[in-house]
């Protein structure tokens, strides 16, 4: 897995909006960029509305492509998520982001874009706060970014309180994303193996039989027999239904993997949450867990 070059003071990004459009501006975002060094060019994509895209498919395409193929951009941030990255996902070429691979970064919707990057292209990219994300985040989460794109330590340990872990090690390459975008992409160009790695998975306002269905769904494609550690997030707005599903979101993923032996841990800090922290999808981790106490560490 090819690992783009960090980014240094001076680096110019782009900024682009391969999905829903944005409502309000990303002046917070412009500004902590700039206070770290980077030049910051915005495309088009993004001041653009096409119902409830962020322009037609072909202005978010070329919006997309033009950052892939431009020598001088080293990193590229999705503005947003919402929907609309699968509709362009097949027409985008990635041959020179191949040859000279710079850092894509995103989360939720752009859970297309790393799929098909991680499988396909074979190019990390990072799970982490957009710009329109940038002024609801707390601080830690921001400075995870920073690190993950300047090449600092982004190792994580913390303390799970709210439902218990399932302990042991694991080891393998990092990638996931959100759950319902993992599901909406199987079978597709953009799915690939699960064998041997470590699954990070999060999603927002899902209803708990939604959740317990898309589960069942990648269990019986084979998706989680074979992983080496599984790593929830953030599962945030759930609903349930009337009458009630019967389990919380916890009791309904351990069902699934209940039959397997890699280890699994909760309340991971990362998904539709302010304190989003960045993981770098296609790098070397271990994986360790315990009862109350996990930590995530960089190869």
């Amino acid at each position: 897995m090819k690992s783009p070059e960090f980014l240094k003071k001076g680096d110019k990004v782009a900024i682009v909006c391969p999905a829903s459009y944005i409502k309000g501006d990303i002046e917070v975002a412009l500004q902590i960029l700039s206070s770290w060094g980077l030049r910051v060019g915005v495309g088009k994509s993004v001041t653009s509305r096409f119902h409830q895209f962020a322009g037609t498919d072909e202005v978010r395409r070329q919006d997309l492509q033009a950052a892939l193929d431009d020598p001088d951009i080293k990193a590229i941030f999705a503005a947003r998520g919402g929907y609309g990255t699968v509709r362009i996902i097949d027409q985008l070429d990635f041959r020179k982001l191949k040859k000279h691979p710079k850092w894509i970064i995103g989360f939720s919707d752009i859970t297309v874009l790393h799929s098909h990057l991680h499988h396909k292209v074979g190019i990390c990219s990072i799970h982490g706060q957009m710009p329109k994300s940038f002024a609801e985040s707390t601080k830690t989460a921001l400075t995870s970014l920073e690190h993950a794109l300047f090449g600092n330590n982004i190792d994580i340990n913390y303390h799970q309180h709210t439902f218990p872990n399932r302990s042991g090690k694991g080891y393998g390459h990092l990638f996931g994303g959100n759950l319902a975008i993992l599901h909406s992409i199987l079978a597709s160009p953009s799915d690939g193996k699960y064998d041997g790695k470590i699954l990070f998975i999060e999603d927002v306002g899902e209803q708990h039989y939604n959740i317990d269905r898309m589960l069942w769904t990648l269990k019986r494609a084979n998706k989680l027999t074979n992983l080496k550690g599984l790593i929830v997030g953030g599962f945030t707005s759930l609903k349930d239904s009337d009458p009630p599903f019967g389990q919380r979101v916890e009791e309904i993923i351990m069902d699934k993997v209940r039959g397997y032996d890699f280890p699994v841990c909760f309340d991971f800090p990362a998904g539709h949450i302010d304190n989003n922290y960045s993981l770098i999808f296609g790098k070397e981790v271990t994986l360790n867990v315990n009862q109350k106490e996990v930590s995530l560490t960089y190869h």
